[in-house]
């Protein structure tokens, strides 16, 4: 099968296409999946692109090809395993899974039922597939921060991939949002749903912006001390952490009696069906950057880059 792999050595990286082993059968509590279409996340170029790109896997006739990538994906059921028995072959799902690595940027991929769930009647498979990491992200870090109705959550970096998710979930759950973004999001933030919106490029709002219960900074380019005066006494701050300040930070702090954490995200089933529910309520709409092919990779991936996405960049490996 067609798949996104690593060329060029770990000096020269670059994305192509490659032909990897397709899934031959599930694992008892597994599924196939004809992909329809993957998204992209800062983590797969931060860490699998940087960090393993000097990996390899054997391929067919001995071939070595780079690491395969993706983790969300969107697609059809091809194949399930003897124990799964909610699912059928044609059925709609969405989900991912990062610790063995989906490889969702291939034809066909090869995924726990657990960490899956069908997908929300009314999505197309590019939006389905924009939601599992970012709006699980999202979720898990609301309530990581100890978030519910009522609460003052700031969200900074609200007009990217997770902030779009946490702006319009916090809402749903009856929280009080303010968006962080550039002032020329701002319009764009409000839409989804924020109550107020700071812009970044204004002045340095971390020292007069006011006290929040969660201070939640999806960029990951904060720490609890530069963002100290925003948290309430006892309030949180939650990191998505993908910088080294931030990772190394948010820790010690903790370490030191303050409420801080970061967002280790997992797919589950029964979060991805509470994200369906709001889909289906009209309270949860994924936002969509741009839409690549399977054989633009590379610049879905510089897109991302960028760090200027409203939403998710999604590659689609077969049109909707």
């Amino acid at each position: 099968m067609k798949a996104v792999i690593t060329a060029g050595g770990p000096l020269r990286p670059h994305l192509t296409i490659g032909h990897a082993p397709a899934p031959s059968r599930p694992g008892p509590n597994d599924v196939i999946v004809r992909v329809h279409a993957a998204s992209v996340n800062p983590k797969d170029w931060k860490l699998n692109y940087n960090l393993s790109r000097a990996a390899t896997l054997v391929g067919p006739f001995g071939r070595r090809l780079g690491p395969l990538f993706g983790d969300d994906l969107a697609g059809t059921v091809v194949a399930t395993g003897k124990n799964v028995h909610d699912l059928g072959v044609g059925d709609a799902v969405y989900g991912m899974d990062m610790r063995l690595r989906t490889a969702s940027l291939a034809e066909q991929a090869l995924i726990s039922r657990k960490r899956i769930a069908r997908m929300p009647p009314g999505l197309s498979f590019t939006q389905a597939a924009s939601m599992p990491l970012a709006a699980l992200t999202a979720l898990q870090g609301l309530r990581k921060g100890h978030a519910s109705k009522g609460s003052r959550v700031l969200v900074i970096g609200a007009s990217g991939g997770v902030g779009t998710f946490a702006v319009q979930i916090g809402k749903a759950l009856g929280m009080h949002i303010t968006g962080v973004c550039s002032g020329a999001n701002a319009d764009f933030v409000t839409q989804l749903g924020a109550d107020a919106v700071i812009d970044y490029t204004a002045g340095d709002y971390r020292q007069d912006a006011g006290e929040f219960d969660l201070v939640f900074d999806v960029t990951s380019y904060e720490t609890p001390q530069t963002c100290a005066a925003l948290i309430a006494p006892q309030g949180w701050f939650i990191s998505t952490g993908g910088q080294g300040a931030s990772m190394l930070a948010t820790p010690l702090y903790r370490l030191a009696g303050r409420n801080a954490d970061s967002v280790v995200v997992e797919s589950y089933s029964k979060d991805l069906d509470t994200l369906s529910g709001m889909v289906e309520r009209g309270e949860l709409r994924p936002v969509v950057d741009s839409v690549f092919s399977l054989e633009d990779a590379e610049q879905a991936y510089a897109r991302n880059r960028t760090g200027r996405c409203r939403g998710k960049v999604v590659i689609a490996i077969i049109a909707d």
